[in-house]
């Protein structure tokens, strides 16, 4: 069973950083797009950053220039290097990969269960 796992949340002042990531587990064949999402309390989950199997990233407009996406597909992890935060930066973040099995070998979503970002002073 693919299991993905988050770690690196906390809390943090305003203009801190944080690096979270994230480990994909199980029998797979591949993973294909890999993604950050938040959704802070009361709104819907957003997407925050993508990034493809050759390592092509692309980012939402309120983290560009302050959030870095990065993979390395040998251990099957992603991150996401959260500089400059702000209190609007407050939210789980979620991990979501594409990812193909033998019992899916078309692929689907898989999720990770959120870890918490609080951005205080």
């Amino acid at each position: 069973q693919v299991q993905l796992v988050e770690s690196g949340g906390g809390l943090v002042q305003p203009g801190g950083s944080l690096r979270l990531s994230c480990a994909a587990s199980g029998r797979f064949f591949s993973i294909n797009i890999m993604a950050w999402y938040r959704q802070a309390p009361g709104n819907q989950r957003e997407l925050v950053a993508t990034i493809s199997s050759g390592g092509r990233p692309s980012y939402a407009d309120p983290v560009k220039g302050r959030f870095t996406i990065s993979r390395d597909n040998a251990k099957n992890t992603v991150n996401l290097q959260m500089n400059s935060l702000k209190p609007e930066d407050t939210a789980v973040y979620y991990c979501n990969a594409y990812i193909r099995t033998d019992m899916r070998p078309g692929g689907m979503d898989y999720w990770g269960k959120g870890t918490l970002v609080t951005v205080s002073s």
